[in-house]
């Protein structure tokens, strides 16, 4: 009868989950319960599925607050209701308005006021739903009101937020995080009262046993509300689930549309090809999935109209129907790809579609999404506080410095040497790191129902202002609503900008069709820069541990790549299989070890599982499992949701069925760790093949147009590595790279010819309205003239001016930048009139005569550091101390099996844990002539020499060769002093960073 209830769901404010306040209720024999989450309803359809397992009948609800200050509650008596709140809530949420003291009608919900709220504004006119809420407090202010006569009216609300005086002092630590005040100077307005408990049912009938009618009225109310979905198996699929005009005319559609491209895809389609469209169709009909086809089919039809790049991927690309629609672009006849591993008859969720777009693009494509589809919403999520956060948090508001907080997040410090304070921060953090902080987007999730979305949560309005359901995924899925993923990727704007960096840089150039990708599989040229490894900047394949590993692999086609991608997988590298799977790839002798059923079932990858669908193989053809049992067995490993014990009774069937082969029983025991070891990491194949197609456009573009590939891999963000890295990598290819200039510089990176000019965006501290105004003033009057003429035609503060004159932007004036600096100083004052307006009569600027200035490139280089962060010259040439003997990178290869000395410039340093919990180093350098290099610390050499910032560094170590990949086993390792600042007083003491 408690129907107020606060879980860790009012955020900032609660303080347990919602299987924490079930098991207090199902302690005190409490059997009606409503969950009443401060403005949100994230916690309702949990609490509706976990109820009846503790014998709760389960009451949904709100609790309207202003801040703290609470309005009314509202319980919904039926779905009606649970909707009629989540409106009432969402419309609020999406306007940042206060709610009124008197709630709207609202006519299938039960509206409770408290008794204080009631008393203080002297209400006396309540609907027939509407009611007053007594707690037990309350009991002695009613005896002396004139609510005392409302008997009809009067029912309990007895608020429940806290179990203890533990989580009472969460509440006010929460309290105190969410008002940024230190815990002393928390209002008590801002608390909860610490009585908001929940008393035992006894206890509340004696309290009450002067008042029979407020626990009847109670009683009453809470038999006649009842909200239910259902979860799991029983489930129903609430997507649209009508494209068109009729079901019947969704599935006439959908055929129609595979017959008419299907020539495209297969001009000369064989007599498989037809069986598995028909096959895959009639799966997609029985299982009512026609119209999220037909969804996802509308949805890159629009991309295609746009012109945006996409890329399908997820276990829809195991579809051959997805890629004759052009959904994804991964031929599941040539990767034999299966089915099962897409859709079955034991799947009750439709096919996974990741569907990838530009950053530039996903923004308009969700917009469509909206105005095209009624009943959307983006899937929401939920940011938990973490441990290291929220002992930050904590540390602040019980006032300590920032030293302690430093050192307790780091978690640097003796427990029995920390005060009293810091032991509480630790105490509570343990406490609150996991709750749910605030509500957040899905990285990609879009709903698309059958009907309104408040039929399930309440939304917000998040800043980019598409409106976001109050519910995560999980509980999504449970309840049927299954998202669409529209993600956000910077790998197909590096493709997109790049084409349209070469019209502008060579116009004649002759561009392939990008999605033309068999003729790019096809090229040697550019096969052989994944067999060497030459692919930075392109998507998915840049990392040194991918590099690594595809010349191990001497990855040389785009099956080859499929499988590098997958290898690369923690699930694979983990168990030893990549050793294995590049061993045997490599020895063909090799081969023979495996089991030759494992290796008949899994030819293609040498008897080594190395994709998800690898898992349905081995568990249909070497253990006779069914394809659909198969599957579960694959969902279940990789942490989806099944059936209780489903598992364990598909482990014992196959068991089972492996003894009646007369397998022994070492070989069953291995194969079924490889795929328990295997299966929660492993890439589905689908998968792997579709980032390889775009990896295939990349490369094609890094080939044969590197310069402009490269500008536009700087212009969306780089990738794996920093800016400096890449524009290393622009000089390999080629390129002269200069410093901004006012004259030729946009906001990005642009290129003319090889000269790529860095973007004004690339300067720190420039602001974004002072680039604005010198961009436009260029683009109206053209360039600039000279010094004078600049501070003639823009507004500029001297700050500002002064940051685009150490950068040398102003060098086409054939002038020091001192000079410069001096001149801009004496020219620019306070009197300048801040407006960009053209003045009619410019005034003549005055000259001086200044000193001559020394140029110091060692100072520039320190600008550039300074205002870009690196800078234009080689590292090395900031060496202090002159270079000893030692090879280069290409030298390595003559030097397998000794000890060398190398320089070299740090790129990227991973720390790898081993199986003891010590650490190895993988560190990945350029040398002088900007070739790449890797060493390999073991964990003894980690430790004693730990590489812990950038710079140059004399390498000592071992070449050693593995199928063809070079690396240094690292002995000593010394990073290089360079030469300091020559301005500073005494540069001797300080170091290039």
């Amino acid at each position: 009868m408690f129907l107020n209830c606060h879980t860790y769901y009012s955020l900032r404010y609660g303080t347990f989950s919602v299987e924490e306040l079930c098991e207090l209720a199902k302690s005190q024999h409490v059997k009606n319960l409503a969950v009443t989450d401060i403005n949100n309803t994230s916690a309702c359809l949990k609490f509706i599925k976990i109820a009846s397992e503790y014998g709760i009948k389960p009451l949904t609800g709100i609790d309207f607050r202003n801040g703290v200050q609470q309005q009314y509650v509202g319980i919904a008596r039926n779905n009606k209701g649970f909707k009629q709140l989540n409106q009432h809530l969402s419309s609020h949420l999406h306007n940042g308005s206060d709610f009124d003291n008197d709630a709207p009608l609202l006519p299938d919900c039960y509206i409770i006021y408290p008794f204080e709220k009631v008393a203080s504004d002297k209400k006396l006119n309540f609907r027939a739903n509407e009611f007053i809420g007594v707690s037990v407090e309350n009991l002695r202010k009613l005896k002396f009101s004139k609510y005392l006569h409302y008997k009809e009216k009067l029912v309990l609300l007895q608020t429940v937020t806290f179990r203890s005086k533990r989580d009472h002092n969460a509440h006010r630590l929460l309290r105190a995080i969410d008002n940024n005040t230190l815990l002393s100077k928390l209002p008590k307005s801002e608390e909860g009262n610490f009585s908001q408990q929940m008393i035992s049912p006894e206890i509340i009938k004696t309290e009450f046993q002067d008042y029979p009618h407020i626990l009847q009225n109670t009683e009453k109310l809470t038999k006649t509300c009842e909200v239910k979905f259902n979860f799991g198996e029983a489930r129903e699929n609430q997507n649209l689930k009508v494209f068109g005009k009729s079901k019947k005319a969704d599935e006439e559609e959908l055929k129609k549309l595979c017959y008419e491209n299907l020539p495209k895809r297969y001009p000369q389609a064989s007599e498989e090809v037809y069986e598995r469209v028909e096959k895959e169709l009639k799966a997609v009909i029985s299982l009512g999935y026609v119209a999220f086809f037909l969804i996802n089919y509308d949805i890159i039809q629009y991309a295609k109209e746009k012109a945006y790049p996409y890329i399908g991927r997820g276990s829809g690309a195991n579809s051959i129907v997805a890629y004759i629609l052009g959904i994804t672009n991964v031929d599941p006849i040539e990767l034999d790809l299966y089915f099962e591993r897409f859709i079955n008859a034991h799947r009750n969720s439709p096919p996974d579609f990741d569907i990838d777009f530009s950053w530039k693009h996903r923004q308009d494509v969700t917009a469509y999404i909206f105005d095209r589809y009624k009943n959307t919403a983006l899937m929401g999520t939920y940011v938990t506080f973490k441990r290291r956060a929220v002992v930050r948090e904590l540390g602040k508001v019980l006032g300590l410095p920032k030293e302690n907080l430093d050192k307790l997040s780091a978690g640097y410090f003796d427990y029995h040497q920390l005060d009293h304070l810091e032991k509480l921060v630790l105490r509570y953090s343990k406490l609150i790191a996991g709750f749910p902080n605030y509500t957040s987007v899905h990285s990609g999730g879009i709903l698309i129902l059958n009907d309104s979305v408040y039929n399930y949560a309440s939304t917000f309005m998040p800043p980019k202002g598409f409106r976001t359901v109050q519910i995560d995924m999980n509980i999504s899925e449970e309840v049927g609503i299954h998202k669409f993923d529209i993600l956000a990727q910077r790998g197909l704007s590096k493709i997109t900008d790049t084409i349209e960096i070469i019209r502008q840089n060579q116009p004649g150039a002759i561009v392939e069709d990008i999605e033309n990708t068999k003729v790019f599989k096809e090229d040697p040229e550019i096969n052989h820069l994944l067999k060497m490894g030459d692919c930075m900047g392109v998507f998915y394949v840049e990392s040194p541990a991918m590099r690594g590993l595809m010349i191990k692999l001497q990855t040389n086609s785009y099956l080859e790549l499929v499988a590098a991608s997958s290898i690369i997988r923690p699930g694979i590298s983990n168990g030893g299989m990549k050793e294995e799977y590049i061993q045997r790839h490599q020895n063909p002798e090799q081969r023979k070890v495996a089991h030759p059923v494992l290796f008949e079932i899994l030819a293609e990858t040498y008897g080594v599982m190395v994709y998800q669908e690898d898992v349905l193989k081995v568990a249909h053809h070497f253990a006779g499992l069914s394809y659909d049992e198969a599957d579960i067995l694959r969902r279940g490993m990789s942490g989806k949701k099944t059936s209780k014990g489903q598992i364990e009774k598909i482990e014992a069937k196959f068991r089972s069925n492996c003894r009646k082969k007369a397998y022994p029983e070492q070989l069953i025991k291995e194969v079924w760790e490889q795929i328990s070891s295997f299966a929660g990491y492993a890439f589905p194949k689908g998968h792997s093949a579709s980032y390889a197609v775009e990896s295939y456009q990349s490369l094609y573009l890094k080939k044969y147009f590197p310069l402009e590939f490269m500008v536009a891999a700087l212009n969306n963000g780089g990738g794996f590595y920093d800016v400096e890295t890449y524009i290393q990598e622009i000089r390999k290819c080629g390129g002269i790279v200069h410093a901004p200039c006012i004259n030729k510089s946009d906001h990005p990176n642009v290129i003319f010819g090889k000269d790529i000019y860095l973007g004004l965006g690339n300067i720190k501290e420039l602001e974004m309205k002072v680039i604005q105004r010198i961009l436009e003033n260029r683009q109206f009057f053209g360039p600039f003239k000279s010094l004078d003429n600049f501070i003639d035609r823009v507004a500029i503060s001297i700050d500002q001016l002064s940051i685009l004159l150490k950068i040398g932007a102003f060098r086409f004036t054939q002038l020091d930048k001192h000079h410069l600096l001096w001149k801009a100083h004496f020219k620019l004052n306070k009197s300048k009139p801040k407006t960009n307006q053209a003045v009619l009569f410019k005034p003549k600027q005055r000259d001086f005569e200044l000193p001559q200035f020394t140029f110091s490139e060692i100072v520039e280089a320190y600008d550039q550091m300074a205002l870009l962060g690196f800078p234009l010259c080689s590292h090395f040439k900031l060496l202090r101390n002159p270079i000893q003997a030692s090879i280069k990178a290409k030298e390595l290869k003559n030097f397998i099996g000794r000890d060398v000395q190398i320089y070299g410039n740090l790129i990227t340093a991973k720390r790898t844990p081993t199986v003891n919990g010590k650490f190895m180093c993988f560190s990945t350098f350029y040398d002088m002539d900007s070739d790449i290099f890797d060493i390999v610390q073991f964990p003894a050499i980690a430790e004693k020499y730990p590489i812990r910032t950038k710079g140059i560094f004399l390498c000592y170590g071992r070449v050693v060769e593995e199928l063809g990949y070079l690396s240094l086993n690292l002995k000593w390792i010394s990073r290089q002093e360079t030469t300091g600042d020559p301005r500073l007083a005494d540069s001797s003491k300080f170091k290039l960073a």
